[in-house]
């Protein structure tokens, strides 16, 4: 019996002829028809270096899928930098891309009529998008994450790009020579391969590892090393497998194994922008999930590895210490894992960990859950009046996770990091960016250039940060983001006035302005809506469509 969908459904005759001569002219057999037809959704792009290395996993993909007998198809997906964008107009199409990047995904999956999907990206958005469009189709799909970038070093010591972003902050402050600065900024990148810490994209790729949509080991290897090009042909490989039993996305990302992903998320230390991302994938998958299910798995799943942001390690030597299976395995020992979540490979999680090594002491990286970095997890939840549909804090490397102080608002986030670097910003306040969530930004533009300037001037630990847009998953610090509501919808943070104050406590998970109902209503009726930022294009339909960051700034909740 064929495996391939479109030839089951053609019908003869008229319609059949023009459908396989398209085919023929492209050097197709008529044996070829027996075979699935699988997708390649190849992210390689030279416009950023998480991309610029996937070709030749690309074309590892099409030979493995050939030798295991499916037809490979490869189309593009677009990607944007998140590293270049930073600070610009340019990063307020960040998000809307993960949108773009789906609907591609789903387009030529369910338009070509596609048995299988493998899909390759490099950089933050492409994963989530990629995964959500793999979600929609549901055809039989595996995900392949490009790979992280290795360190470049200056003076003895390792540097990735959020380096760049507080040499910033250092040599502004008059603490880094001119020399010292432009060095690491040369040197930061060394080549092709996503920013080399437990920073977003590689957040992603770790929990599509325990999702059991990636093969095991491959979301922590460099991109430059042969081990990727091998997990990629062995990808589709287990694909093409995939198709023979049927087995799809959605019968792979379930709530257990979110739950597990979610946990794994907090075991390393991962970006808050997971939060945002898992939300959306839940919606894609039309599993139950809220933003509320964070904080129920952080109170159970310590932080076990010391890796950057906030802690000392990289991607590359998470993978020499066992990568993401040896983290599960400890997980999984404690008990807070699923076991009996089925992977793209057909086996259990489990199963796939039966044999792997509890990791070593020596290793330094993961820490045994007898003694973790924290107690708890490090996305808190926060709630109170600027926030009651909830924001997310990222509390690792703080002493104390708390503060009190005077608001310093802004309306955009140039404003923000002009104030820090002319030194107005001092240590107590409390920085409110706003207007730059989902509909206001539009797109939650990541605020990385102003948090790597505090922590580059010294103000990381005393100075909080709140907005209703987003932080890079290099950002640390007395930070929350994903204000909800946001300021262009009404929320009480376009409410606040300089001067005010605001009380950050992840003890408490509270975000609380300090203002009386009676004023906070008298503001409430004075207040207007800003008129869009834009009424055409791209961002003028994700600012329309957009839901809350508190349900995952996804284009597609109409209920």
């Amino acid at each position: 019996m064929s495996l391939n969908r479109r030839s089951k459904n053609i019908t003869e005759g008229v319609a059949r002829a023009p459908n396989r001569s398209m085919y023929y002219g492209m050097g197709y057999e008529e044996s070829d028809f027996t075979k699935p037809m699988v997708g390649v959704a190849n992210g390689h792009s030279t416009i950023t270096p998480c991309n610029s290395g996937l070709q030749k996993l690309a074309d590892a993909a099409v030979e493995g899928l050939k030798e295991a007998g499916a037809n490979p198809q490869v189309f593009g997906t677009p990607t944007i930098s998140d590293g270049m964008a930073m600070g610009t107009e340019g990063m307020k199409y960040s998000l809307v891309s993960r949108e773009v990047i789906s609907d591609c995904v789903e387009t030529c999956v369910g338009g070509q009529w596609m048995d299988g999907v493998l899909v390759i990206g490099g950089c933050d958005k492409n994963m989530p998008g990629g995964l959500m469009g793999m979600l929609r189709a549901n055809v039989p799909s595996i995900y392949v994450y490009g790979g992280t970038i290795l360190p470049g070093h200056y003076k003895g010591q390792d540097l990735n790009i959020v380096s760049v972003f507080e040499a910033v902050g250092q040599f502004s402050a008059g603490k880094m020579s001119e020399e010292d600065f432009c060095q690491i900024e040369r040197r930061a990148i060394p080549g092709s391969g996503s920013c080399g810490g437990m920073y977003t994209a590689n957040t992603m790729s770790s929990a599509f590892e325990a999702l059991g949509i990636s093969l095991p080991y491959s979301s922590t290897m460099a991109n430059v090393h042969e081990e990727k090009v091998v997990s990629t042909r062995e990808s589709a490989k287990v694909l093409v497998e995939a198709i023979r039993r049927d087995l799809k996305p959605r019968d792979v990302v379930t709530k257990k194994s979110i739950e597990n992903a979610v946990a794994v998320i907090m075991a390393i230390g991962g970006s808050t922008n997971a939060v945002l991302h898992f939300l959306a994938i839940a919606h894609a998958a039309e599993v139950e999930w809220t933003i509320d299910d964070f904080e129920r798995i952080r109170k159970k799943v310590p932080v076990l590895c010391d890796l950057k942001p906030s802690g000392q390690f990289l991607a590359v030597d998470l993978h020499r210490a066992g990568g993401i299976p040896a983290v599960m395995k400890v997980l999984l020992d404690a008990g807070l894992l699923h076991g009996d979540c089925m992977t793209i490979t057909g086996k259990t999680i489990a199963e796939t960990l039966a044999d792997v090594p509890t990791p070593s002491a020596e290793q330094g990286v993961i820490r045994p859950i007898s003694s973790p970095m924290y107690d708890e997890g490090h996305l808190a939840i926060l709630k109170g009046n600027l926030s009651p549909e909830g924001c997310v804090a990222k509390i690792t490397g703080l002493k104390n996770p708390v503060i009190t102080g005077p608001a310093r608002v802004f309306d955009d986030e140039q404003s923000a990091l002009a104030a820090i670097m002319a030194g107005k910003i001092i240590a107590g306040d409390v920085m409110v960016l706003r207007y730059l969530g989902p509909k206001g930004g539009p797109g939650m533009p990541e605020m990385l250039a102003p948090t790597g300037a505090l922590i580059g001037q010294g103000l990381g630990e005393s100075v909080g940060l709140i907005t209703d847009g987003r932080f890079s998953g290099g950002t640390w610090g007395m930070v929350v983001g994903h204000v909800a509501p946001e300021a262009y919808e009404g929320g009480n943070i376009a409410l606040v006035h300089e001067g005010d104050t605001i009380t950050i406590d992840a003890h408490t998970l509270t975000l609380q302005l300090h203002v009386g109902d009676d004023e906070l209503a008298k503001r409430r009726a004075a207040w207007k809506k800003p008129s869009p930022r834009y009424v055409r294009g791209v961002l003028a339909k994700f600012a329309k469509n957009a839901s809350s960051a508190s349900s995952g700034a996804v284009l597609d909740k109409f209920d």
